[in-house]
Order: C-alpha cells, then structure tokens, then sequence
C-alpha cells in the first residue's frame, strides 16, 4: 500500500487555519488510508504543538537550507515553511508520496486529493499554475508608446534578484507555478534538483519566494516531468469562486461549475486573521450573499 503524508506549516497565528485545514482532511472517510499527516514547526506555541503531537499529528521543526543572517530573517520564524518544502523527505523520511498543502487551504472534495496523488505516482510531481478561464492577469507590462518596457510577473522579478536577468527573461512568458499544493513522490530526482536551486537562490533572493521561484525553475528550465493539474485542485480566492447553497459547496464561477476540490485563501489577509471577516460571495440563484471562504465545518 502507497504511504502517503500530507504535509503543512503553521506559526502560532497561522494556527486557527491549521486546525481547519485539518479538520477539512478529517471530515473525509479517506483520510484514515493516510500514512501520516505532518506539521512542520515554524513558530508554534509550545501548547499548540503539544495539542497537535497529542492528536496523533508528527511534528516537526523547520530549517534553514543556508546560514541566513538574523537580518535578513527578521524574527519571521514562519519562513521556514517556505524554504523547507525541497527537504520533506528529510525532515519527514518514510513516505512514498508527500502532498503539500499550506496552512490557509482546506479540502472541499477529495477527488482533488487523489489527481494529486494519481499525477504524482505518474510523473513524480504534481503541481498547479496560476492559470484559469476565471483568472484575471498573470503578468504585467508598462509602455512608452507601442514600446513594452518594465516587465513584471512573479517570475521576472524574483528571478532577476536571485539569478539575473537571462534567467528572469527565459521564465518571464511562464505562468506561476504556485508552491501551496503540490505532490511529489518520495523518491523522485526533483528534491535534490529543488535543494540544489534554493540554496543558490537564498544566496542574494527573497526568502518569502524562494521555494516557488526555483520549483518553477526546476519544470520550466530544467524541464523536470509535472503533470500540471487544473484549479480546481488549487482553487486561488482571489478570484472569487460561485457558492451552491443546495449542495452547501463553493463551485467554480463558469460552467461547468464544477465543485472546487481545494480553496487557498489567497487575497484575504483579514479573513485568514479574523474568521468573522466576510465577502460578497455570488450563489447560483443569482443572489450575493456575506460569507467567509474559509472551512465550512457543517
């Protein structure tokens, strides 16, 4: 039988979202064939890490790929659920399959979990780009007339600070890989490749970026196999998705309105802090209505 972890991160603010995230993996029947479900530490609460291990959860702590200095971390101890994506199978060894999900996602429907898991097994990597008929820009281009100049997308910035302008150029046309949820096979050659990128990256780049950047760079440079997978799998909130009040379930915003199997908060810095911040969420019937995106524990 394929063991498989599902691994997270979370800091003591981020740990109300943790809780959800895994309550919504509990609430499914299929979460008991689950090998392990793994928290990496990244500034929890000495309670709240105790609370996870007593429910069964293995927890453990973060690490910095490279000697970073206390400047360039500035106290934010949760950065290590960044930077230690590559080093799962370190920090978690054991497993045949590893499925990432941060802190501020939760499942809606499992069928998202097992493309992920199935891509995974095909290819050895599973992943989502930023990419959907709903989605708004992915990258952006100033003008001086009809000359384009100043272009910026995630890649092209993060890149051309961490490894110049070349290689910011040649990921620049690609949409985001985004590092929130993916799968990766345990034994799969892309870990080495990704710790060998983010050290070189962490060198002179961002922190925050580092792991998405150099995941991108690993399957568009490199040309590391990925089955890239649809939204649905990585639902971004920032684009606002359709709620269904008679099967209680977000859908996405066009037909076929098919149901969203995993919701990332993203775009909602006060809801992922305070569950009583609400958005004007569209449902099927026409009407708008004040709800929270995230976990419907009902």
């Amino acid at each position: 039988m394929t063991k498989v972890a599902i691994v997270t991160s979370a800091d003591a603010k981020y740990y109300p979202l943790l809780s959800e995230l895994l309550s919504s993996i509990m609430k499914h029947r299929q979460a008991q064939d689950l090998a392990a479900i793994c928290i990496i530490d990244a500034g929890l609460m000495p309670a709240q890490r105790k609370t996870l291990e007593d429910r069964g959860y293995t927890v453990a702590d973060g690490l910095w790929p490279i000697p970073l200095s206390a400047k360039r971390i500035g106290g934010r101890e949760f950065l290590k659920a960044c930077v230690s994506r590559p080093f799962i199978p370190q920090i978690f060894p054991g497993h045949d399959i590893y499925l990432w999900m941060d802190a501020d996602t939760w499942i809606q429907d499992w069928g998202a979990i097992d493309l992920l898991l199935n891509a995974a097994h095909k290819t050895g990597l599973a992943v989502v780009p930023q990419v959907d008929r709903a989605y708004g820009k992915t990258m952006r281009i100033s003008w001086i007339g009809p000359i384009p100049f100043r272009p910026r997308s995630f890649y092209y910035s993060n890149a051309r600070k961490s490894f110049g302008g070349k290689i910011a150029r040649k990921l620049f046309p690609f949409p985001t890989i985004n590092a929130g949820v993916f799968a990766m096979a345990g034994n799969a050659p892309h870990w080495a490749r990704w710790q060998e990128l983010i050290r070189e990256c962490l060198v002179k780049g961002n922190i925050f970026t580092a792991e998405q950047l150099t995941l991108g760079m690993m399957i568009y440079l490199d040309g590391m196999p990925a089955e890239r997978l649809p939204a649905l799998c990585n639902w971004l909130c920032d684009t606002k998705p359709l709620f269904d009040p008679q099967s209680r379930k977000f859908i996405e915003p066009y037909m076929p309105h098919m149901p969203i199997g995993i919701l990332h908060l993203t775009g909602y810095d006060a809801m992922r802090a305070d569950r009583n911040v609400f958005t004007e969420i569209k449902h099927t019937d026409g009407s708008s209505h004040q709800m929270s995106l995230r976990y419907l524990a009902a």
